[in-house]
């Protein structure tokens, strides 16, 4: 085990969390704020995540698996059914019956977080510098992925507390964990089975960007959600091809 190697590792999936961390305290410091401009950034956090799935993370995954396809299916599939679970079985009461509007989008971000952590040991025993962009572009959406997940959860009817635990532990805690858990075992984990996985998180984000983000931001009826949507598109781009 390389301890610099391992170091790098647990600080840029530190920083990570550190920046996520950050967008969720300063959405809970204004809140009012926050709630008023929610389609922003939700808005802006669908083009974000939309385009690095079409652009970056589906691509590189075929690439990788020739099976990716079918896990991509399967990702957004099993997003689709545990919304359905939990409308069905968790959020049938009337004091819980928007509870997923926020859970179904905080496991699809999650997952996404806990597999950046694992793309962090994977990009650093290739090489520091690889592992140098791939920190650099991954941090970039860190941000308003920890807001969104905050407003979207309190948004649902969870309390400002739990909507602050439930952030932290869904996008912000992941990133190191997915690192320190994958960093022992990252030699064997071939190429095929990281394809797949990646093709797992896409078909995730795919289908919360279009089936919560942006239906969500449609009902806002906000005038200049377009422009924040593009600009996330733009920041996606900037991050894929600054690499």
């Amino acid at each position: 085990m390389n301890g610099s190697t391992f170091a790098a590792i647990i600080l840029a999936s530190s920083m990570a969390c550190l920046v996520t961390s950050m967008g969720i305290y300063i959405i809970r410091k204004y809140e009012k704020w926050g709630i008023d401009n929610i389609a922003y950034f939700m808005s802006f956090a669908a083009g974000v995540l939309i385009s690095v799935s079409f652009i970056h993370i589906i691509p590189k995954s075929f690439d990788m698996n020739r099976s990716s396809p079918i896990f991509l299916l399967v990702g957004f599939f099993c997003l689709y059914l545990i919304n359905r679970f939990l409308n069905a079985y968790v959020c049938q009461t009337p004091e819980r019956a928007n509870y997923t509007f926020g859970l179904v989008p905080m496991l699809g971000i999650g997952f996404h977080s806990f597999l950046d952590g694992v793309i962090y040991s994977v990009a650093f025993n290739v090489s520091a510098f690889t592992g140098l962009l791939a920190a650099l572009g991954m941090v970039l959406h860190e941000f308003p992925e920890g807001i969104v997940t905050f407003l979207l959860l309190e948004r649902s009817g969870f309390s400002e507390k739990r909507s602050t635990l439930y952030a932290l532990l869904a996008a912000a805690f992941t990133t190191p964990l997915g690192a320190l858990v994958s960093y022992p075992f990252i030699s064997r984990v071939n190429i095929i089975t990281l394809g797949a996985l990646l093709a797992i998180s896409a078909g995730a984000l795919v289908y919360v960007g279009t089936s919560h983000l942006l239906p969500a931001v449609e009902n806002e009826q906000k005038k200049y959600t377009i422009i924040s949507l593009s600009s996330g598109i733009i920041v996606a781009i900037f991050i894929v091809f600054a690499k």
